[in-house]
């Protein structure tokens, strides 16, 4: 007889391929049909609020890997959260204005001949620039599996959005923050505007430094030493600072004397060649504030005064020559002592006559027109100046000099400081800088070095430099009257944002200076009128930075119920921020310093941060990269989700320790990908044996469960706490790597082989394969609930194949805390088994090797050891557990006065069993089924009656 109809065995429509790449777009469809998102939302409306906000990428170019990380933890929070019973709504957001499309579309519009658009087309060029890659990353984000509320994002170039902004910055400016100054800001010669801290990216740069005489007043043939790393800055030098604590030498060598810091004189000498020199004498900041030099080659002089602060003992000569149009230590001295604010360079970035100084302390006019802007490692600007030096005798000696400079995010050019009148936040402002410092004591940051970081850019940056000299932005509404003052008042500031709020703010472009005037002025102005509008634009993380303000104050999904009181008594400060690491000196900065000045709290509770996304080379993945030949292989969301599937491109995600940089290549893909095979087969083989399991009829109570179903159950509900407790700390690497462990090594080389057994083999309501798919069941919806937050796609498609469910999705489901309990004394009983298995193993390997035995099951195992031993009362009690355990035909336990345990293994006794594969010594003792044991001719006929 054939007796494998008889048989148990598992089926199921659960694909075991994958196939996500095709799959996983209908089940997209199907969400969408469905209206998964809302449905969530309508669930959970009076449950209590998480809230993430999220930071929004610029709108432009495809979703690269790195921002598909970021969205996706994003996703994975707000689907755990949502699962365990928080109402989690997720409102997306992008950042629309800014250089990057300004730079795109007027590339593009001078490559089609349009040489001079006026503003309004190119602000409208911008804007649907902005909604076409909208729309392109919005339908990528979704084919990562993220849920949002994708109809109803928030936009950066939303008028009711611009318009909040405005009112953010109405409330600063009453209070007192903003003003308008002359002062040196990060200028980007090929973008032509200012940038803020945030915009720059600091890279390793070779500069041409050179050290150079500057004649001391009164005495021939004497000079200051100086050392500087930009040339072209020399035109605008007004003075040299010293430090006053520092010991200065005056040296004699080669018929000529020299100043410089006697620490730093044996590095220079050997710089300068100087084969032999005398010391003269000793210096100190009371002599050089004496001083006096004439500059190296323009008529002018200037003085020495101590720069404590800034001036240094590690490079140089203890010099720093002062150019307060150039540098921030330059015009904070310069301020200090009455000097001009000298910029001789224009906004192309070339040398200019300015009105600052009389006509003939101005530079060499061979000098004008030249460019600072390098092209291979070179500047005009800098080769003239070089120049005069060698031609008037001044260059001491010239080298290569490698360091960190600062650079534009956006051109990836060196930046130039350029003294120019700008709009400025000021960070000291009633001692606002505290306050921040106070305010991020009060936040949780995650990892905790996140703290520091922020601390330390609030604690160093300067005044806030917030007008861009560009089209694409949120206008200053700012005007200025005939004698070139500015006007910015409060009250025009909220008429702006009424404004902006009905028409969008193109219209600050479209309409002339009285026709403004005229809506935004206030009633009582009696000052002088206008003649000019502010053509300027604010900074984009002013705009970014606003979305407390815009979104979490403004969207009625965001808004906590007053039923969960909240420590802080906001019913709007998000819950989270989660951004890379880069984000300390931008919209984590920016978001904090705005929120604080305009509302008086921070706009967040924690921080988390991720690092980098970099190459199996370590470069860091970013979007300017892409389509430029910047990559070999191409590293957009994309790209590998058309390889790989979105899930796979998940769990990878949820694998990688973020608080780190992390690393990405199709060979560590490729590794996830195999522990998706293996999560993705303990669904299948879970649901494969439940497909005649019906919870209501058939599921088993706690107490009803076999030892080994409340081993797992047990085991299984320990994983889950941890698991959850990881979630709740973000340790997302942990959550894969107890799983994918706990499926490897608990599910599938013990669990799921021991039970084949009874699944297969046992009658199909025998008492057994009920406890056994009861626990199945119980763990395929476990499995599901821990990895629907990192496998969006798969854990829903398992659901539909779970027995008993009375909702369609995974996403709909509630995650309850475990309560599975088992006894001290049980989970000693089962630790004592699988001690006695760990000591059996290897006997039963040497029985292999030595040919006694084929397979486990012809196994005969002999135990032997003292009776009052742990191991042995547990194996007397417990032997069909042991031998069930072992996955051996037969166990024989035996006590002895011998305390050692003893195990011997034999061949079993009796016949193999044709049915069960056990070997059994009953097998034909019913001549109806003379090659089957008897257990399996009960199984038989009781799946006869059956049917």
């Amino acid at each position: 007889m054939d007796y494998k109809n008889t048989l148990n065995l598992p089926k199921t429509d659960f694909p075991m391929k994958a196939d996500l790449v095709s799959r996983e777009p209908l089940r997209l469809e199907k969400w969408q049909a469905s209206r998964l998102y809302q449905r969530i939302q309508a669930n959970r409306a009076s449950a209590e609020k998480f809230v993430l906000h999220d930071g929004p990428p610029f709108a432009n170019g495809d979703v690269h890997i790195g921002t598909a990380l970021n969205k996706v933890l994003k996703d994975i929070i707000v689907k755990y959260q949502t699962l365990r019973g928080k109402n989690v709504p997720y409102v997306p957001g992008w950042d629309c204005h800014g250089l990057p499309i300004e730079f795109k579309v007027t590339q593009e519009m001078r490559k089609a001949g349009d040489m001079n658009a006026d503003p309004v087309t190119i602000r409208k060029a911008c804007e649907a620039y902005a909604h076409k890659y909208i729309d392109i990353q919005r339908t990528q984000f979704k084919r990562l599996g993220v849920l949002g509320d994708w109809e109803n994002p928030y936009l950066t170039l939303d008028k009711r959005y611009e318009a909040a902004e405005l009112r953010l910055f109405a409330d600063i400016v009453e209070k007192g923050f903003v003003y308008r100054g002359k002062k040196p800001v990060y200028w980007s010669i090929p973008c032509r505007t200012a940038l803020a801290e945030a915009e720059v990216e600091y890279k390793d740069h070779v500069s041409r430094s050179v050290f150079v005489k500057f004649p001391v007043v009164g005495h021939p043939n004497t000079f200051l030493l100086i050392w500087t790393t930009t040339p072209w800055t020399l035109p605008a030098n007004l003075a040299v600072a010293y430090n006053s604590t520092f010991s200065y030498s005056l040296v004699h060598t080669n018929a000529e004397s020299y100043i410089l810091s006697t620490m730093l004189l044996s590095s220079v000498a050997e710089k300068c060649n100087w084969g032999g020199y005398e010391i003269i004498r000793s210096l100190d900041g009371d002599h050089l504030n004496q001083i006096e030099y004439h500059h190296p080659f323009i008529a002018r002089q200037g003085r020495l005064l101590a720069g404590d602060s800034f001036v240094e003992n590690t490079t140089g000569t203890g010099f720093v020559h002062i150019a307060p149009g150039h540098g921030l230590e330059d015009y904070g001295l310069g301020l200090q002592h009455h000097l001009p604010v000298y910029s001789p360079v224009d906004d192309d970035g070339r040398f200019t006559h300015t009105s600052d100084l009389p006509s003939e302390q101005q530079m060499p006019s061979e000098f004008l027109g030249k460019s600072i802007l390098e092209k291979n490692g070179k500047s005009d600007a800098n080769e003239s100046v070089l120049h005069v030096l060698r031609e008037k005798t001044m260059l001491v000696h010239e080298e290569d000099y490698l360091h960190s400079y600062p650079h534009c995010w956006r051109s990836k050019t060196p930046v130039i400081f350029r003294a120019m009148d700008q709009w400025f936040i000021k960070i000291d402002h009633h001692n606002f800088r505290l306050s921040a410092l106070d305010e991020i004591n009060r936040v949780n940051w995650i990892p905790d070095w996140g703290k520091t970081r922020i601390e330390a850019a609030v604690k160093s940056r300067p005044d806030w430099c917030i007008s861009r000299q560009r089209t694409w932005g949120v206008p200053i509404p700012a005007f200025y009257d005939a004698s070139g003052k500015a006007i910015l008042d409060v009250t025009i500031v909220r008429n702006t944002a009424r404004l902006v709020q009905m028409h969008g703010s193109h219209i600050w472009f479209e309409q002339s200076v009285a026709e403004l005037w005229k809506a935004v002025k206030p009633t009582d102005w009696a000052s002088a009128e206008p003649v000019a509008k502010s053509n300027d634009t604010l900074d984009v993380w002013i705009d970014s930075g606003s979305s407390s303000r815009a979104v979490l104050m403004q969207r009625e999904e965001l808004q906590r119920s007053t039923l969960y009181p909240q420590p802080s008594n906001s019913t709007w400060q998000a819950d989270m921020y989660l951004e890379g690491s880069d984000q300390h000196r931008g919209w984590f900065q920016s978001s904090l310093l705005l929120s604080l000045a305009g509302n008086g709290t921070a706009p967040f509770k924690t921080v988390l941060t991720h690092g980098f996304m970099v190459d199996a080379d370590r470069e860091k993945i970013s979007k300017s990269k892409q389509g430029q030949g910047g990559y070999e292989k191409p590293q957009t969301s994309d790209a590998y989700i058309k390889k790989y599937g979105a899930d796979v491109v998940r769990l990878w995600v949820a694998s990688q320790d973020f608080r780190n940089d992390i690393v990405v290549s199709e060979e560590r893909v490729n590794k996830v990908g195999e522990t998706y095979r293996l999560l993705r087969n303990t669904l299948r083989y879970q649901l494969s044996n439940l497909y005649d399991f019906q919870p209501e009829n058939h599921a088993n109570l706690d107490q009803e469960l076999t030892g080994l179903d409340r081993w797992i159950l047990g085991e299984f509900a320990e994983l889950q706490a941890e698991v959850i407790a990881a979630y709740e700390a973000c340790e997302f690497h942990v959550v894969y790597q107890k799983v994918s462990q706990f499926a490897a090594v608990e599910l599938s080389a013990i669990y799921h082989d021991i039970v084949k057994d009874r699944l297969y083999t046992g009658s199909a309501n025998s008492r057994r394969r009920r406890s056994t798919q009861t626990a199945l069941h119980r763990m395929v919806i476990g499995l599901c609930q821990m990895l629907a937050p990192m496998l969006a796609f798969t854990t829903d498609e398992a659901w539909e194949f779970v027995p008993g469910q009375v909702v369609d999705s995974v996403h709909l489901i509630h995650w309850p805390t475990p309560s599975f309990v088992r006894s001290g004394a049980e989970q000693q009983t089962w630790k004592n088994l699988f001690s006695i298995r760990e000591l059996a193993l290897p006997e039963l390997e040497k029985a292999r090797q030595a040919k006694v035995i084929g397979k486990a099951l012809e196994a005969k195992i002999a135990l032997s050891g003292h009776s009052d031993a742990d191991l042995m009362v547990t194996a007397v009690a417990h032997s069909d557990a042991l031998r069930e355990l072992l996955n051996v035909s037969q166990i024989e336990v035996r006590t002895f006065v011998s305390a050692e345990i003893q195990i011997h293994v034999a061949h079993a006794d009796g016949k193999k069993c044709e049915r069960c594969w056990h070997w059994e010594t009953d097998i034909g003792s019913n001549p109806d089924h003379p090659t089957i044991c008897n257990q399996c001719v009960a199984a038989v006929k009781e799946g006869f009656h059956g049917n």
